[in-house]
């Protein structure tokens, strides 16, 4: 690889990362964008992408508050805001819908006139560990509005929290699309005892010469600040390098206070629950219905079992069942530490699974577990970077398009995938693109192999601090999740909705879920590989 002179009238490679003169690098990077080893505003895309990009930007459309600076007295206080159910009655019956109507005020108490707060919601029965989660609507003027499908009988509670109040996610915003290096990464580079360590991204300031890693099937852009004495083929290995400090005003980081404004609840002006009489008669309708990945909800908790409303789920409570259903079968598990869970739990709850010691680095992998006995082989690979793992080695530095174009395919072959939490700090259309390049894989493989089995898992729901939510924040996963679903709609894969599983369940929110809800995403997973012959 040629190192990249690039032209240096744009930020200097230090000033970038200096946490002092944030502020001047801040106004310079609007300046950078334009340049070309900026990879992902220098797509040439098809006249079909274009509009397909531009269609799903305007889908995730955020509402903006009124222009201006809002002060912190002005923005969005839980406390002060309220619910009600709207039209309660003595008694509902399982299917019908609940409406709740959400009233936002600020911290003087007054009315919100605008929208652009990002509320999550759910049903539950405690007792029954039953949950589902709730649609919310924003109706632009400091009203929301919640639905739910209430899915099981019993006393059900509404409980509906704000995570972030819409001024909150201006900034959030605001980050996104100027400060893409907010997580920066490190690559190391080698030569018998002489080694360098350099700054790396899907995008780096100019000035100083890069060496490209774009890489050359999927045209994933990747570069790092090219080494003073070695060449860029030296390259070892990748690495996450750190998280960018300073990057709020006084008065925004008002806007993300734990105790204040980031996931507290909204409490109901009246009652916060409602009595849910069973049905009639069993209506097996329900069932049976198309996957459409946007449908909502997708499904329910009952007893801590997870029930899709588009398929029916098996519980694989012994080993022995998961052994015969992966008889004979290749899995190969794809995508961040949230799959690799998938590959933990399988590995530990099957005996017969054993893994292989391939000597790969912990948690970061490539991992594989091996059952002789019932041929059964189950693999995981990290996705391609930015990935912010300890360290990768170069050459298990992978893109799953390029992998899965590798696999033959076939009835005994399943694919699992997930990638989404290390795209967060990034402008959507890095995520769309890697998107792209995955689904055309996916399609071309369906096309060959028809009888593959291949499955996404979506993103879920995390805790959040003040220092989390500016790099990981569940609105960028709520994000980036929706564009997923839509890439993907139609496409002939199954989805393990993780988002609604860890939004609907009791257990405090966490970016690697408890085993308990680990265990409900493999039981659908599986029920997808493995469906009851009805």
């Amino acid at each position: 690889f040629s190192p990249q002179h690039l032209d240096d009238d744009t930020v200097s490679g230090s000033n970038w990362i200096t946490e002092n003169n944030v502020q001047k690098s801040l106004s310079q990077t609007t300046k950078t964008t334009g340049k070309p080893y900026c990879g992902y505003m220098q797509q040439s895309l098809s006249k079909r992408e274009q509009v397909e990009q531009e269609l799903l930007l305007a889908a995730i459309q955020w509402p903006k508050p009124p222009d201006g600076k809002i002060a912190f007295a002005q923005s969005t206080d839980p406390t002060h805001s309220d619910f009600v159910i709207v039209k309660p009655r003595r008694f509902f019956k399982v299917g019908d819908q609940l409406e709740v109507l959400v009233r936002m005020k600020d911290f003087q108490g007054k009315p919100k006139q605008y929208g652009g707060d990002y509320l999550q919601a759910r049903i539950h029965s405690p007792g029954l560990k039953a949950g589902a989660a709730g649609r919310i609507v924003d109706c632009h003027n400091g009203f929301y509005k919640v639905f739910f499908t209430l899915l099981w009988p019993g006393e059900v509670k509404v409980s509906v929290s704000l995570v972030h109040p819409s001024e909150a996610i201006q900034v959030l915003l605001r980050l996104r699309e100027e400060r893409p290096d907010r997580v920066y990464f490190k690559s190391s580079f080698k030569s018998g005892r002489y080694s360098e360590t350099t700054e790396c991204n899907v995008c780096l300031p100019g000035g100083l010469p890069v060496c490209n890693f774009t890489d050359l099937y999927t045209g994933e852009p990747w570069f790092c600040y090219k080494p003073r004495k070695l060449s860029c083929a030296s390259r070892i290995s990748h690495a996450k390098g750190g998280y960018l400090k300073g990057l709020l005003t006084q008065e925004e980081s008002l806007f993300f206070q734990s105790d204040m404004n980031i996931k507290r609840p909204i409490l109901s002006s009246g009652p916060d629950s409602v009595i849910v009489k069973p049905k009639a008669f069993t209506d097996s309708s329900s069932m049976g219905r198309a996957e459409d990945p946007t449908a909502s909800p997708s499904g329910y908790y009952y007893e801590d079992q997870w029930r899709s409303r588009t398929h029916w789920i098996h519980n694989f409570n012994k080993s022995d069942d998961i052994t015969e259903c992966l008889q004979g079968k290749v899995i190969h598990l794809f995508g961040d530490s949230t799959i690799r869970q998938w590959f933990e739990y399988l590995t530990a709850f099957v005996p017969d699974l054993v893994e292989f010691n391939l000597g790969s680095p912990k948690n970061v992998g490539p991992f594989m577990s091996v059952d002789l006995k019932h041929n059964i082989l189950l693999k995981f690979r990290c996705h391609g970077p930015p990935i912010r793992f300890s360290t990768v080695f170069s050459s298990e530095l992978r893109y799953i398009a390029n992998e899965l174009n590798s696999i033959v395919g076939g009835r005994n072959t399943v694919i699992a995938i997930t990638i989404w939490s290390h795209f967060s700090t990034f402008p959507v259309e890095v995520y769309i693109r890697r998107l792209r390049n995955i689904r055309r894989a996916v399609i071309q493989l369906l096309d060959r192999s028809p009888k593959t089995s291949i499955v996404i898992r979506t993103a879920n729901v995390q805790e959040l601090g003040p220092e989390v939510s500016l790099f990981n924040s569940d609105w960028y996963s709520f994000q980036l999740d929706s564009v997923m679903r839509k890439m993907f709609s139609g496409v002939a894969v199954h989805f393990v909705d993780a988002w609604e599983m860890s939004v609907a369940h009791y257990l405090p929110h966490n970016l690697h879920p408890n085993e308990i809800i680990v265990k409900n995403q493999i039981d659908a997973f599986l029920s997808y590989v493995c469906p009851l012959q009805t």
